[in-house]
């Protein structure tokens, strides 16, 4: 077996220590999903594992990657808006923002991605939000990689002990 599948299903195996719920915003209301945050046994870095469903052109012959970041505040309203700017502490460029995550592949609607990051924490993404982009990331405009509109929205939560979290249908 892959030390990468036994890494994950070593992790996968407990509770997110965080997770956010995402829905689609007005242009795209039918997008659904979750983002679960889980520690690694080494007390370094998370395991991210995303799962989104209804995501937009689903009928296109060919697959397509969606930006996806970590946004500064915690707060999806205003057309998502308020989210603010990447999470980006170290005011590094892009693509070096320590928001600045994977693009997922979006493959008729629907997309599942898990991925290990070592910057982050979950003291550090509580209280934060996960934004879906209309476009993929391209890693070099800047400041955000011209990834498009915000399509949708989670904000990090703590998760508590023993408590299934559910993903709206994706």
């Amino acid at each position: 077996m892959p030390n990468a599948t036994i890494f994950s299903l070593s992790e996968l195996t407990t509770d997110p220590c965080a997770y956010a719920i995402i829905q689609g915003g007005t242009s795209f209301p039918d997008i659904a999903g979750i983002a679960n945050f889980y520690e690694t046994k080494w007390d370094t870095g998370l395991l991210i594992e995303i799962e989104l469903a209804n995501l937009p052109n689903a009928s296109a012959d060919s697959p397509h990657f969606l930006g996806l970041h970590l946004h500064e505040n915690g707060d999806c309203t205003n057309g998502f808006a308020n989210t603010g700017m990447h999470y980006n502490p170290t005011d590094a460029a892009h693509p070096y923002h320590i928001g600045d995550l994977p693009s997922i592949l979006n493959s008729h609607g629907y997309a599942y991605g898990a991925f290990y990051d070592c910057f982050l924490s979950i003291p550090k993404i509580l209280g934060r939000s996960v934004i879906l982009h209309g476009s993929r990331d391209d890693f070099t405009s800047q400041p955000s990689g011209d990834s498009g509109e915000k399509i949708a929205c989670g904000i990090i939560v703590q998760n508590k002990p023993n408590t299934p979290q559910q993903s709206n249908g994706a």
